[in-house]
């Protein structure tokens, strides 16, 4: 049996947990809800389960609680990987180490020295560590522009659309191309996204990134460079809008699957 941690944001219009409920429903695969919150992880309740968590508050008790059933369960995603997509000095590490590429990124406290990456690029973005939905990414052309530190900065890639790539194990699924007149085109922002076909070049850095940062899945966003693409980030708990592909239906066989061969 499958444990389901629903996502904490899902709202009637935009339920990612349900979605795949009505997969599982639809297989006759038995699962069961449970809430963080009241969950208690020194119990031998959970154990030798596969838990599918959709998403977590970003607090200790729900990070905490994860880390301790992941000692006796199977979670998807992991606690750390969830949190590792939520920090982006992290995943730029980990991209960085794995080889794929992604902007010239900067981390300081020090004014002066993102002073410095700013007036090398021209231009920089700023992005907070642990943004979601493209919330506080700006750009930023001087130093007086900046406020507190830390300062997490990336060469500014010109574009006018983004892409975002659905990875489930070692598929890339499903992708959309997101367009908008300003800096973000995340579809909180205003962005309109579209499905499209995945070229072989986007699947396979997409796939890669998931994996250097250690999700089953994950959405990978990318931006087109050079005849090519950089990863900007990769999100732990996705959501599938305007994708073409059955990503509820896949995530449920794949949940099916890791619960089998636990």
């Amino acid at each position: 049996m499958i444990t389901i941690i629903p996502k904490p944001t899902d709202i009637p219009s935009d339920n990612s947990t349900r979605m795949v409920m009505d997969e599982l429903d639809r297989m006759e695969y038995p699962y069961r809800v449970r809430f963080l919150e009241a969950i208690d992880p020194f119990s031998e309740e959970l154990s030798g389960s596969t838990i599918w968590v959709c998403g977590i508050r970003q607090n200790g008790h729900n990070f905490e609680t994860l880390q301790a059933l992941s000692l006796k369960n199977r979670i998807i995603n992991s606690p750390e990987g969830i949190v590792t997509c939520a920090n982006k000095v992290m995943t730029s590490a980990l991209l960085i180490q794995s080889g794929i590429p992604t902007p010239e990124t900067f981390f300081t406290e020090s004014k002066i020295m993102a002073g410095r990456f700013i007036k090398k690029h021209g231009k920089a973005v700023y992005k907070p560590i642990y943004g979601f939905d493209g919330v506080g990414i700006h750009l930023v052309e001087d130093e007086d522009e900046l406020g507190d530190p830390p300062y997490y900065l990336q060469e500014y890639v010109p574009n006018d659309r983004d892409f975002r790539v659905f990875v489930i194990g070692d598929r890339a699924v499903g992708a959309i191309m997101r367009v908008s007149d300003h800096l973000t085109h995340n579809i909180h922002q205003g962005g309109c996204g579209s499905a499209i076909d995945i070229p072989k070049q986007m699947a396979e850095i997409a796939v890669r990134a998931a994996q250097s940062v250690g999700v089953d899945y994950g959405g990978v966003d990318l931006l087109a460079c050079d005849g090519s693409y950089v990863v900007l980030e990769v999100n732990g708990t996705p959501n599938w809008h305007c994708m073409q592909a059955p990503v509820p239906r896949m995530l449920a066989e794949y949940l099916i699957s890791q619960d089998k061969n636990r």
